[in-house]
């Protein structure tokens, strides 16, 4: 996946252009409206780069047709391969100047600009800094490498730091006297909030470099701490047994929320390649793992993984390879067409192939499936550029909406309302 943490210098160059709603090729020029409170931000990466550079630009309609995102009002800049909205908030782990780790804010004014914001930072030299939650606008936590079995708390509407909170503890409860863990965190990878109740995994990590925590598990389960977030105690560590890595961390979170309130959670697997991948569940009332329910990703693809979930209505939508994955420099998993959309009944635990759509490459740091305007989006992209946009959902067929010609590949989009 393209969330390598090192930090590349990045020459940005402008691209001059003007963005469009509707079109051919060659994409007619549109104003922004400045009378207009919705505005639909897109953002796309425009290389495989480890910095992640792209582009961000806002249209005062859900665009669709032939669209360009590097126009004359696009914010060019760095960690553009996903981010990780909430609310009316365009927040991303990664700073647009700089691809610094932490926590951003994008703004958008009424001309449609975007600018960087306020930005938390934190430790630059530890994958799943700044991975973060928020419970409500004035509370939220997050997770900093240089202190690692603590949590961060910050303030969602100042964007400032205000404490933080020690499980040193918690973490230590189990291999403590292990001489094969080389490495511990808490949230590292996993932060959820449901029901008063913050969740964050526990890390023990074979390994203490550059990737630590990602891949080089100790014991065979995933642990998670169970915080109550008005008093910030623990009440219980819950498990996820026998799989492997719960997330391998970039601003896609890789869990989701169906609409009764049940969380899926993905976990990756053993290595960066699959094994004991899977997707379960809390249920809504419940702070523990639903042992009843689960999806294997061994029982659908030998050498696969998941690697996005998106829950509604009570179906999941996620890409499932339909072959093996193979890593490295010419492996398949990141940008060959392998990634097919699947449509999944929780209930019956049926698959049903989503018609009308190419496979795709691996969603990466960007979301598989997102919900606007009430309509389920598909997030598109395939090796030749050929397809590169959003496809909408319908049962379990979709048709293009937008398609970017120019600009990169997609990576999110999200509907805010300004002030």
């Amino acid at each position: 996946m393209i969330v390598n943490r090192l930090r590349l210098a990045l020459a940005m160059v402008l691209t001059a252009g003007l963005f469009a709603g509707c079109g051919d090729d060659t994409p007619t020029p549109t104003l922004p409206n400045p009378e207009a409170k919705e505005k639909y931000v897109l953002i796309t990466m425009s290389e495989n780069n480890l910095t992640k550079p792209g582009y961000a630009v806002a249209f005062d309609e859900l665009p669709s047709g032939n669209i360009v995102s590097n126009g004359a009002n696009s914010t060019q800049g760095m960690g553009f391969g996903g981010w990780r909205p909430v609310g009316n908030q365009l927040l991303k782990m990664f700073s647009t100047n700089a691809n610094e780790l932490g926590i951003e804010q994008l703004v958008v004014d009424a001309s449609g600009k975007i600018t960087p914001g306020k930005f938390i930072s934190a430790d630059n030299k530890t994958n799943g800094s700044g991975n973060f939650v928020i419970v409500d606008q004035t509370k939220g936590f997050y997770w900093d490498g240089a202190a690692p079995l603590k949590i961060q708390t910050f303030n969602p509407s100042t964007m400032a730091r205000t404490g933080d909170l020690d499980f040193s503890a918690v973490v230590n409860e189990r291999g403590k006297d292990v001489p094969e863990i080389l490495y511990r965190s808490i949230g590292q990878k996993f932060l959820a909030v449901k029901n008063g109740k913050l969740f964050a995994n526990i890390t023990y990590a074979k390994t203490n470099g550059p990737q630590k925590g990602f891949f080089d598990d100790y014991f065979p389960d995933v642990y998670i701490a169970v915080i109550d977030i008005a008093t910030g105690k623990h009440e219980k560590t819950i498990t996820i047994e026998d799989t492997g890595s719960i997330a391998y961390i970039n601003d896609n979170n890789m869990y989701d929320f169906d609409s009764n309130g049940d969380l899926y959670i993905v976990t990756q697997g053993r290595s960066p390649v699959g094994g004991k991948s899977k997707i379960v569940r809390i249920k809504a009332a419940e702070t523990t793992i639903d042992k009843t329910w689960s999806l294997n990703m061994d029982d659908i693809q030998q050498g696969g993984k998941f690697v996005s979930v998106f829950a509604k209505d009570g179906k999941l939508i996620t890409v499932i390879p339909n072959t093996a994955l193979t890593g490295g420099p010419t492996g398949n998993i990141n940008f060959e067409d392998v990634w097919e959309f699947h449509q999944i009944d929780v209930a019956s635990k049926k698959r049903t192939k989503i018609t009308g759509i190419p496979a795709v490459t691996n969603p990466g740091a960007a979301f598989c499936a997102i919900e606007i305007d009430g309509r389920t989006l598909l997030r598109v992209n395939t090796k030749s550029g050929s397809e590169n946009g959003y496809f909408e959902l319908t049962g379990t067929a979709a048709k293009p909406l937008f398609k970017v010609t120019a600009g990169g590949s997609v990576s999110g989009l999200h509907k805010i309302t300004l002030p």
